[in-house]
């Protein structure tokens, strides 16, 4: 195969003007609608194209919630509650690759905040301009009115908005900087700090402020008087400190104060974290709970916020002293011992107190862990009680008042919002074309270590090629059915759509990820300490190559980021096996530099084994053919891994192809790109795997 280059520019026409024209009728709709993929020339593009709903969030005292619908790469907020009929509250119709992002209630539900522009996942980066604008757009905080449908109104540049507890004032943050809004006032800075600002809070009585500052190598709990302008720290250390919150009268402020082991004893049993408590009058910090030595004395997080204090006078924070993480709450005044609210479920994802305190919901994965529920139980103890139907995956517990929601998702139907009493949709939900549910496999690695996946079998009769998909993070689980993150959301449809074509994909939940267990996710050796998590990976193409209706000579593998990583890795080890592979954004060379804390004849060591865990460290054996996928404004991974990689290809003569995205982040913001990306991809398998007898 020659070298060929698919490098484009992105004045690329897409097909979704029918979808955007559709907003208005689903606007006007009185019960949520069922939307089946659009006619389109192909699978990939009627699927790709469905609506996905993202960043549910509810009003205090209002049955209201509202998230973001992407649909073809055209954002829009959506509002909608029980008994409400979900709308479309703006009306952007381009897919632009302008992102919309936090999401934030007055308490009464009247008004609402959102931003647009920038990175969500780094909001203090340069700004991204993946639509290649003559001028590219800012980072906008609007603020819009909940009824009626006038236009959003400006606000600032900036994020983390924040409504004060009656409503009529607004914080929100962005260099450093925090500023108040008021309706009818122009937006004034209030304090600018040495760091970066996230977590901003306000006092029940609306007078102070509480924050974590981000500053080189540790954080802070800062706390500001808005009428004062005074400015003031809480509970300094030599760690982090974060998941600031106030206590119910506003007189406490309660926070994590975490650090991390050093580099040379990762698995030491220490007490590394505790639950501290500083009284705002005096800053005087009182210790209420300590991680005990041993397991769980390294701190882990949900996929959510981590520290809540009820109405109740609980704390309510996540643990790994089971092995698994689970919900632990313990007495604010510093009676009792610490219990353990979730002992029957398996790994807690996230989770939220009621509004009266009395009781906990979380989402978990209690008797099958490759699936996901929403669970009720009450913080003075009881049986757990399953909210949520066990035909469909469910995360993200809200509460709009009193009425909790979720984000639902199945094997055809991508991520959408419901109240979870009754389960009843609260805007439209999607349903692809030709999808079949993947079926959960378990398969042994060399070393003996299970490893869950999900295989989507090919459509037709005899011995079809097949591929491996491997996801990123590593800190990530695949379930059989749709993800509610964007980059998976489309991953699982182009699965879907390999599995149409012929091709049996296995997607692998390697070692490194989550929802398995503390052990499984903080597995030895893995990533530059030896990537023993592609021991997972060679068992799974081995286990894939073995299948009876699997051509085991035509066996291919595919993933993007840690996922492209590992591609790259399995095709410069075992191109015996792997006979093709497409990298997205993967990382080649994983040399670092060395934490201070090892010896100068330690630091060689740890730089050979990097190098040894790196795909650089196999590349005289790789032979198969690549496919290079990577937008050249990757904040996650930086776009010279993949300058090294065509480099160090083209000396060797291995064939590849190459796609390059000009001002593409990692999680490519435009459809277009994934759209062409993934028939780049389809293009290539085609030809290098089931056009190979």
């Amino acid at each position: 195969m020659t070298r060929s280059s698919l490098a484009f520019g992105t004045a690329l026409l897409v097909p979704f003007a029918a979808l955007a024209a559709a907003l208005p009728a689903l606007a006007a709709s009185s019960a949520p609608v069922s939307i089946e993929a659009p006619a389109a020339p192909d699978m990939l593009e009627a699927n790709l194209s469905l609506p996905l709903a993202s960043g549910l969030t509810g009003a205090a005292k209002a049955p209201v919630f509202a998230w973001v619908e992407n649909r073809a790469g055209v954002r829009n907020v959506w509002l909608g509650g029980p008994g409400t009929a979900g709308r479309a509250r703006t009306a952007y119709r381009e897919d632009d690759g302008i992102e919309i992002s936090g999401l934030a209630f007055s308490p009464d539900g009247t008004r609402l905040a959102f931003v647009r522009g920038g990175d969500a996942e780094f909001p203090e980066d340069k700004l991204p301009n993946t639509g290649t604008l003559p001028q590219g757009p800012r980072q906008t905080l609007y603020v819009l009115g909940t009824e009626g449908s006038d236009a959003p109104v400006a606000i600032g540049e900036g994020y983390g908005a924040v409504f004060s507890p009656d409503g009529q004032q607004l914080v929100y943050t962005r260099d450093g900087e925090i500023n108040l809004w008021a309706q009818g006032a122009s937006p004034r800075r209030l304090a600018k700090v040495g760091g970066t600002v996230g977590d901003l809070g306000w006092s029940p009585d609306g007078r102070l402020l509480v924050f974590r500052e981000w500053r080189s190598g540790h954080s802070l709990v800062g706390l500001l008087d808005v009428a004062a302008g005074s400015l003031r720290y809480l509970g300094m250390t030599l760690g982090h400190s974060a998941d600031p919150v106030f206590a119910p009268d506003g007189r406490s402020v309660a926070f994590i104060q975490l650090r991390d082991p050093p580099a040379e004893l990762p698995d030491s049993r220490a007490s590394f974290w505790s639950v501290r408590i500083a009284d705002v009058a005096t800053g005087a910090v009182r210790t209420v709970w300590s991680a005990p030595e041993g397991e769980g004395g390294q701190f882990y997080g949900t996929r959510g916020r981590n520290l809540f204090w009820t109405p109740t006078g609980h704390l309510l924070f996540p643990s790994e002293r089971s092995g698994w993480l689970h919900v632990c709450s313990v007495a604010a005044d510093g009676s009792g011992l610490a219990r353990d609210l979730t002992p029957d479920a398996n790994e807690v994802e996230n989770f939220r107190p009621s509004p009266d305190g009395r009781s906990l919901v979380y989402s978990a994965n209690p008797g099958d862990l490759d699936a996901r529920q929403i669970w009720r139980v009450g913080i003075a103890g009881g049986k757990p009680q399953r909210l949520t139907a066990p035909d469909r995956f469910a995360f993200f517990p809200v509460y709009g008042g009193n009425t909790l929601a979720a984000t639902v998702t199945d094997a055809t139907h991508p991520a959408y919002p419901v109240a979870v009493e009754g389960m009843k949709a609260l805007g439209p939900v999607a349903s692809a074309r030709g999808f079949q549910r993947p079926e959960v496999v378990v398969f042994t690695a060399a070393d003996g270590v299970k490893v869950h996946g999900q295989l989507f079998r090919a459509k037709g009769a005899g011995k079809h090629p097949a591929l491996v998909f491997v996801h990123g993070g590593p800190r990530r689980q695949m379930l059989p059915g749709f993800s509610t993150m964007y980059y998976y959301n489309n991953a699982y449809v182009q699965n879907q759509a390999f599995a149409a074509a012929g091709y049996t994909v296995l997607s692998v939940n390697y070692r490194s990820g989550t929802n398995y267990g503390r052990a499984f996710r903080e597995a030895p050796e893995t990533a530059r300490g030896g990537a023993s998590e592609y021991r997972d990976v060679l068992a799974g193409g081995q286990w894939l190559a073995s299948q009876a209706d699997v051509d085991g000579e035509r066996v291919g593998i595919w993933g993007g980021s840690w996922g492209g990583y590992l591609t790259a890795l399995a095709l410069a080890r075992d191109s015996g096996l792997f006979k093709a592979g497409a990298d997205f954004h993967g990382v080649h060379q994983m040399v670092r530099p060395v934490d201070r804390t090892f010896a100068p004849d330690a630091v060689l060591a740890q730089q050979r084994l990097q190098w040894q865990s790196s795909p650089m460290g196999a590349i005289e054996r790789w032979r198969s053919p690549v496919l290079i996928v990577h937008g050249d404004d990757d904040g996650n991974v930086d776009f010279g891994q993949s300058l090294l990689l065509a480099r160090e290809l083209t000396a060797r003569g291995v064939p590849f192809e190459e796609l390059a995205i000009p001002n593409e982040r990692h999680d490519f913001f435009r459809y277009a790109n994934w759209l062409t990306s993934y028939r780049a991809m389809a293009g290539f398998f085609d030809r290098n795997l089931k056009e190979r007898r």
